[in-house]
C-alpha cells in the first residue's frame, strides 16, 4: 500500500499501538522488518502512521510480535483499510485538524464520559450557546469562522441520536450552569435543552454542585472516549491551544480515576435535574 497522504489521528494511533507491540516483544524496527521481509523504513513509516497498512499485514505483525490478545488484534485490524470519508472531511480546510480528529473519535467511540467546569459539554450545547461562547474566543473569530464551528458542533451531536446512540455521561460543575453565556434567554434555553437531553436513555447528566470540599481535576474539559477494547481508549483534553489526545495506559488510568472521583461527588440524576431546574428558574 502507498504512503498515506494525510495522516489522521486514527492512523497515528494504529502505528503507535504496533510500535508498543514490537517494543514489548523486545524487537528493534530492523529485526521486525527482517521478519516481515521488508525494508526497515517500511516498519518506521507504518509506526508513524505515514504508510497505509492492510488488516492482513497488521495480523502478520502481531503474530511476529507474539501478541496473544485476539480481541485487541482484531480491533487493530479493524482500524486499517481505506480512510472513510466522514462528514467531518468537509471541514478539512475550514477547521483545525484536531477538531476533525475529535469528530472522528466521537463517531467511533463505544461510550463517552466528559467533565466540564465552565462550558457546557459540546455534544449537549444549543447552537445559540455555542455561538455565544465562540464570540469570546481569543483572538476573535470572524463571523463565518464562528458559523463553521457552530455547524460542525451541531453535526457532532448526531452520535447521540443516529444509528445506535453512543452512551454518554456528562459531569457538569454548577459553575458551568451559572455562566450565562449569551444572556438570560440563551442561558435559560441551554439549561432546558440540558434537561431534555438528560431524559434520553443513553445520556446521563450529573451536576457537581458548589460546596464540595475538594475537586479532583484541574478544571479543563475532559473527554474519555472508550474504544472497541480498553487498550484503544483515548482521553481528550480541551486546551487553549487545541485538543490534546492521550493514550498512554498511565494517563488513561489517571483520568479514569479522576472521572470516577468526580462522578462519586456529583449528585444523582434526579437531584441533578432539580438543580438545573432551579437555576433555570432563577434566570
Amino acid at each position: 500500500m502507498p504512503p498515506a497522504s494525510s495522516v489522521t489521528l486514527r492512523q497515528q494511533r494504529l502505528g503507535a499501538e504496533l510500535r508498543k507491540l514490537r517494543e514489548r516483544a523486545g524487537l528493534t524496527s530492523t529485526a521486525a522488518a527482517a521478519l516481515l521481509g521488508a525494508p526497515q523504513a517500511r516498519v518506521s513509516n507504518i509506526e508513524a502512521g505515514r504508510y497505509a497498512v492492510s488488516a492482513d499485514r497488521v495480523r502478520t505483525l502481531a503474530r511476529n510480535y507474539s501478541a496473544a490478545d485476539e480481541a485487541y488484534v482484531d480491533a487493530l485490524a479493524g482500524m486499517t483499510g481505506a480512510r472513510q470519508r466522514g462528514w467531518w472531511e468537509e471541514y478539512r480546510d475550514k477547521l483545525p485538524t484536531g477538531l476533525l480528529d475529535l469528530a472522528e473519535l466521537e463517531h467511533r467511540a463505544t461510550a463517552m464520559r466528559v467533565a466540564v467546569t465552565v462550558h457546557m459539554p459540546g455534544l449537549l450545547q444549543t447552537p445559540e450557546h455555542a455561538r455565544a461562547t465562540m464570540r469570546e474566543a481569543v483572538p476573535p473569530l470572524r463571523p463565518y469562522e464562528i458559523e463553521h464551528r457552530v455547524s460542525y458542533r451541531v453535526k457532532r451531536q448526531a452520535v447521540l441520536f443516529e444509528g445506535t446512540p453512543t452512551s454518554y455521561t456528562a459531569i457538569v460543575h454548577e459553575a458551568a450552569l451559572r455562566m450565562g453565556f449569551g444572556g438570560p434567554d440563551v442561558a435559560r434555553a441551554q439549561l432546558h435543552h440540558l434537561l431534555e437531553m438528560s431524559e434520553e436513555p443513553t445520556v446521563t447528566v450529573l451536576v457537581l454542585p458548589f460546596g464540595q470540599t475538594g475537586f479532583p481535576a484541574s478544571g479543563q474539559p475532559i473527554t474519555y472516549a472508550a474504544g472497541p477494547v480498553p487498550q484503544l481508549d483515548t482521553v481528550v483534553l480541551d486546551t487553549d491551544h487545541g485538543c490534546e489526545f492521550l493514550d498512554a495506559e498511565a494517563q488513561l488510568q489517571r483520568y479514569r480515576s479522576v472521572l470516577d472521583r468526580m462522578e462519586s461527588r456529583a449528585r444523582p440524576e434526579p437531584e441533578s435535574r432539580e438543580i438545573i431546574h432551579r437555576i433555570a428558574a432563577e434566570l
